[in-house]
């Protein structure tokens, strides 16, 4: 029986950690760094890198290496997002089936849980080498908003890896967790959890080892990924200005910029000032240019601080839906990488009005809490007892264009919810169940979280057919729907079928290939007497 441990899936860096004689511990990869880049390079022998040593290959194998994954993990090839990441990124990404994302690299096309196995892998690997037996179960961290679909991709990545995933958990619940497990605490926590791709603010309340989620709220697209973007079109304005060259069209030059831009909001954190240099980064009939520019702190924090603004415009949110205050705040977590930035510290004082707890490391936290939830899960020993919340509200589309919420946003976890629908047309047999998640009252406004059909209702006037549809999710944060014709006590259940997600089968194709081991069908109505 293999050992369980604890994994922070992240953006940009991911981390493993694992319980010791009580005591959780960030393991070490091979460069003995905690630390792994969530970047995989495929090489032309057919073989692949993973995590820091594949950040080195960003420039020179440019096309053939994926950096930020987890901001394309469940989402739509139509998507804003998507969009965004294409007009950025080096490699190519592509439509898959049902409107799904691949990424093309070598003439092949990868999902994106596929990437995310392969990083899940590597830190499996990193976890055995340490401990020298099978790890072969995990609790894997995500961003507290994070919907159904993307946390059922994270899942079957964790699958495709070839590990039992324990849990999906909530990144800013693990560093709660880390701050507070065995203490015995008793104190209202903010977690600000501003990743490299994601931001999430959390609000808990804590009771011995109870942990439990007040509210929460988050942007699934915000992170120290918008910090470089700004100085790469700062530095690149500049460039074209002096040169009339735009480095933006040249991927190569772009990726160069792309590194060097991350090693001076890095080296920001704690100079005041910084150079960025890039020798040869534009080839013209003239020879070779140079980019070599410096920048001060001061205007770096001029340059992002809109986006430091929408992350507290975040935190509003997380506060009032808690019905909080500042004021009601015990203690003050700072999560991820970006946040060791003097610039992100200050403007966070300055809206909590309290300093940051120093005894947590921002990069490890989320890893460490993991590794805690993953000992409670696996030791038969009294652990922490989480408490979860749904980021947000689910129902399904009805007459007139609304969203008939089921389950609202912010609802402790695991919960369950049934409500009656009827029939729209005479004699109708089927019906299709749209499921939406999101707050906007017309459900074309929420993201389309998949759909399905029930079958064999029994032939009835329209308005007659009494047919329960219940939303259960489970203390993963998954959603499942099931529908029952309570007329003739028929039932079926459906597993929520995320678009562009990934089949049983190919799960189970993906997992041994990488080694881990015609009738009209209308919409429900709520009520019968609305009309068709």
């Amino acid at each position: 029986m293999g050992r369980a441990v604890g994994i922070d899936l992240g953006t940009s860096t991911s981390c493993v950690s694992f319980v010791k004689d009580g005591k959780p511990i960030a393991i070490p990869g091979p460069d003995q760094r905690l630390i792994q880049a969530s970047v995989v390079s495929f090489l032309p022998d057919g073989n692949r890198v993973v995590g820091n040593a594949a950040k080195k290959m960003m420039i020179e194998n440019a096309e053939n290496t994926v950096y930020s994954a987890k901001r394309l993990i469940g989402r739509k090839f139509f998507s804003a997002e998507v969009k965004k990441a294409m007009a950025v990124v080096a490699y190519k990404i592509v439509e898959g089936p049902n409107q799904g994302v691949r990424i093309s690299i070598r003439e092949r096309d990868y999902s994106v849980p596929e990437i995310s196995a392969m990083i899940l892998m590597e830190m499996k690997r990193i976890a055995e080498a340490y401990l020298g037996e099978e790890v072969d179960k995990a609790v894997i961290s995500v961003p507290a908003n994070f919907n159904d679909g993307q946390r059922q991709a994270t899942k079957d990545a964790g699958a495709i890896a070839g590990l039992n995933v324990l849990r999906i958990i909530n990144e800013p619940t693990c560093a709660a967790l880390a701050y507070g497990f065995g203490k015995g605490l008793k104190q209202k926590i903010a977690v600000y959890d501003l990743g490299g791709g994601t931001f999430d603010i959390s609000i808990l309340e804590v009771g011995e080892d109870v942990f439990e989620v007040i509210s929460t709220a988050g942007d699934t697209f915000l992170g120290g990924d918008d910090f470089d973007d700004r100085l790469i079109d700062y530095f690149a304005e500049r460039f074209m200005r002096e040169h009339d060259l735009d480095i933006r069209s040249n991927r190569m030059a772009l990726q160069k910029l792309k590194n060097a831009a991350e090693i001076a909001k890095i080296e920001l954190s704690d100079k005041l000032e910084t150079r960025i240099q890039v020798s040869g980064i534009m080839e013209t009939m003239e020879g070779a240019k140079d980019l070599d520019y410096t920048i001060n702190r001061n205007y770096f924090g001029q340059m992002i601080l809109d986006l430091i603004q929408r992350t507290f415009k975040v935190c509003d949110e997380a506060l009032q839906n808690g019905r909080l205050t500042v004021q009601d705040l015990d203690a003050l977590i700072l999560v991820g990488g970006p946040t060791k930035s003097p610039i992100i510290q200050d403007a966070v004082k300055n809206y909590f009005f309290k300093d940051p707890q120093a005894n947590v490391d921002p990069e490890l936290v989320v890893a460490i809490g993991a590794g805690i939830q993953a000992s409670t899960l696996t030791e038969r020993k009294a652990g922490a007892l989480l408490l979860d919340v749904t980021p947000m509200s689910l129902g399904i589309a009805t007459a007139g264009g609304l969203m008939d919420t089921l389950i609202e946003r912010n609802t402790p976890i695991p919960t369950e919810s049934s409500r009656i629908f009827t029939t729209t047309h005479e004699n109708q047999t089927a019906v299709r169940i749209k499921i939406y998640q999101g707050e906007n009252k017309m459900y074309e406004s929420n993201e389309l979280m998949g759909e399905f059909r029930l079958a064999d209702i029994a032939a009835a006037p329209k308005g007659e057919p009494k047919i329960e549809v219940t939303f259960e999710i489970d203390a993963n944060g998954i959603v499942n729907v099931t529908a029952k014709d309570k007329d003739s006590g028929q039932a079926q259940s459906v597993q929520l079928t995320v678009s562009g997600g990934l089949s049983k089968e190919e799960i189970e194709r993906l997992k041994k290939e990488h080694g881990g081991k015609g009738e009209e069908v209308a919409t429900l109505k709520p009520s019968a007497e609305l009309p068709q």
